[in-house]
């Protein structure tokens, strides 16, 4: 399980403006150690981000995508202290979640 993902949610009017920072190495599989040895591929798959619970993206990621992911994103109909969730999977199954309230 990667480190706790940063989550910044703030509202303007009737539009949440949720900002994830999320730690994960991120590793496409082409690049190698000091000694030579591949390193193995290990990123993030899919991404789910939910207003008090239910899903309202959902994005499927591979391996270009750069290490510690930055996604940002605007969601209409929230409001101040509704719960935003943000769970990611990667390929080796490890599955991260947090969650924070808008304010």
């Amino acid at each position: 399980m990667g480190s706790p993902m940063k989550i910044r949610a703030s509202l303007s009017g009737e539009t949440a403006d949720v900002k994830v920072l999320m730690r994960h190495d991120m590793e496409t599989g082409q690049r190698k150690d000091a000694s030579g040895a591949v390193i193995p591929a290990w990123y993030i798959q899919e991404v789910t981000v939910a207003l008090n619970g239910k899903a309202v993206v959902t994005a499927e990621w591979g391996a270009a995508v750069s290490k510690d992911p930055y996604l940002a994103l605007k969601v209409k109909g929230a409001k101040s202290g509704d719960a935003v969730s943000v769970t990611w999977v990667d390929n080796k199954g490890d599955t991260r979640t947090d969650e924070t309230k808008i304010a």
